[in-house]
């Protein structure tokens, strides 16, 4: 039999005819009992203390299993007044009923995050405020640089915002010098295409272009990190979703109604409010699924 020796231990051989390991066994075991640690009552209650604490925090399964928790991400468009005949009514969130559903939040502690910061909590450990939410505003409409801003800058929060390229060229969006006044005020810029298609139906070089063309134009005009990506009208494919992640992005947002999770990190559920909300309506969204 091969022997192995470890410092400050006897080696342990196979028995022979005489008995001489039998010795070498028993001195063994006693130098085990030498070496083997003993605790005091205090040091004991120490050790389990330590072990309890990994097991709460960062270290443990129960700090792994809170920052995998889903969490609301709300989606906006239009913030301002209803003009009158318009397409789609629901997308115009009044300002003063926007100010009014924010307060909500920060009444019941909610805290806004990015959608960067919330990707670190789920997958790098990064720890979050006790109730996150993502304000997410679609395509870069003027009011929510002129509206949006002002609020979220009170209670010195972030948004996100989902630009569509060519909104910049738009008189009725924002122009270039408010997306930076966003960024100066901590937002984060994603992108949502350059001319807002249905990327299902489109072959896969425009595919190409409207989502890895969006993320290296926004980067280049305003020398930020673009890392996430927003399905235009929330239409996506298996082809799609694998163009998304080829370009880079880190994940992608849709308008699937529900929590967001670290599972679906290209297929991010948001919360769409609505201009018939108002706050009564936003509160009962929120906690219809958050209870």
């Amino acid at each position: 039999m091969r022997s192995y020796v470890t410092p400050g231990m006897s080696c342990v051989g196979r028995a022979t005819a005489d008995g001489a390991s039998s010795n070498e066994a028993r001195t063994a075991k006693r130098s085990l009992r030498l070496i083997r640690p003993r605790f005091t009552l205090a040091e004991a209650t120490a050790v389990s203390l330590v072990v309890v604490f990994l097991f709460t925090t960062g270290g443990g399964h129960a700090a792994v299993a809170r920052q995998r928790a889903a969490v609301p991400i709300l989606m906006y468009h239009v913030i301002a007044d209803l003009p009158g005949d318009v397409a789609f009514p629901n997308l115009f969130v009044s300002p003063s009923d926007f100010a009014a559903q924010m307060q909500w939040l920060s009444v019941h502690r909610y805290h806004a995050v990015t959608l960067h910061q919330l990707y670190d909590y789920w997958l790098r450990g990064t720890e979050l405020p006790l109730r996150p939410v993502v304000i997410s505003f679609d395509d870069g409409y003027l009011g929510q640089g002129t509206h949006a801003l002002p609020v979220l800058r009170a209670l010195h929060w972030p948004g996100v915002l989902n630009l569509k390229v060519n909104a910049l060229s738009s008189g009725s969006a924002l122009p270039a010098w408010r997306v930076r006044e966003l960024l100066a005020a901590g937002w984060e810029l994603d992108a949502h295409s350059i001319t807002h298609p249905d990327l299902t139906r489109l072959d896969d070089i425009e595919l190409w272009h409207q989502v890895y063309g969006s993320r290296t134009e926004l980067q280049r005009q305003f020398h930020v990190p673009v890392d996430f990506f927003c399905y235009p009208s929330g239409r996506y494919d298996a082809r799609v979703i694998n163009a998304v992640r080829l370009a880079g992005y880190l994940g992608a947002t849709t308008t699937r109604y529900g929590l967001a999770r670290p599972r679906d990190m290209y297929t991010l559920s948001r919360i769409r409010i609505d201009g018939s909300d108002h706050v009564a309506g936003f509160a009962q969204k929120l906690e219809s699924l958050t209870r």
